[in-house]
């Protein structure tokens, strides 16, 4: 059974709740697929008039900023030993060398980083957690958290639900087609959006590795450990 079609047999108040649930766990710093429950859940509410978009969106949101809120004071309070259980439970996503990359990312960028990571799936991970081991103050966490989470969450839902609603209404008589087309046409829209993100948080990935100069030449995790212990 795909996600879409598991989501059509929960209530909508389950829904809401599992979105944010997901979203939240994620942005807390555990591999989870919101990004998939997200669109399921847009596309699944601009064909079913019980699920309010808005609500979701506002779950999203909700669950992306708290969640992120989490992650920050997990951090804060565990220090490079949660960086080192993370790599080891998830080395795929939290290995050295990702988190020595996108220590170099928060280092060069600070809230920058945290904002254009919500829209990069590997970042978004441990975005929240990163930012409290570095200790970044926490009012500019802050800021960048709400806005990166609402325009990411709301803006999603919103792509997602609008491509949804015109592809439905313009091939209803073929309920199948227009289904796959608006899976298509959402998955493009978000493909496009990601790619920018991507390329962004690139330039940033670059811009910090130049600031490591000859530093960063010699490895690159002994460099970022010995920053990061000063």
């Amino acid at each position: 059974m795909h996600i879409d079609q598991w989501l059509e047999t929960i209530p909508p108040v389950s829904i809401y709740l599992l979105v944010g649930l997901v979203i939240g766990l994620e942005s807390l710093g555990i591999p989870l697929p919101g990004e998939i429950v997200l669109v399921s859940s847009a596309l699944l509410a601009s064909q079913h008039g019980d699920i309010n978009p808005y609500v979701l969106g506002a779950c999203a949101s909700a669950g992306a900023i708290i969640g992120d809120s989490i992650g920050y004071a997990i951090g804060r309070r565990g220090g490079r030993p949660l960086l080192a259980w993370l790599g080891g439970k998830f080395p795929k996503h939290c290995g050295p060398v990702q988190i020595a990359m996108a220590e170099r990312s928060f280092q060069k960028w600070g809230m920058w980083a945290v904002f254009f990571g919500r829209f990069v799936a590997l970042l978004r991970i441990f975005a929240g957690p990163l930012a409290g081991v570095l200790r970044m103050p926490y009012w500019k966490f802050l800021i960048a958290n709400v806005l990166g989470g609402i325009l990411w969450a709301g803006g999603t839902t919103a792509v997602i639900y609008s491509v949804g609603v015109v592809a439905e209404s313009w091939l209803k008589r073929f309920s199948w087609l227009g289904l796959v087309l608006a899976v298509l046409i959402g998955l493009t829209s978000m493909l496009v959006l990601k790619q920018r993100a991507k390329k962004a948080a690139a330039e940033m990935e670059a811009g910090a590795l130049e600031g490591a100069g000859v530093s960063g030449a010699g490895g690159g995790a002994p460099a970022v450990t010995a920053s990061a212990s000063e």
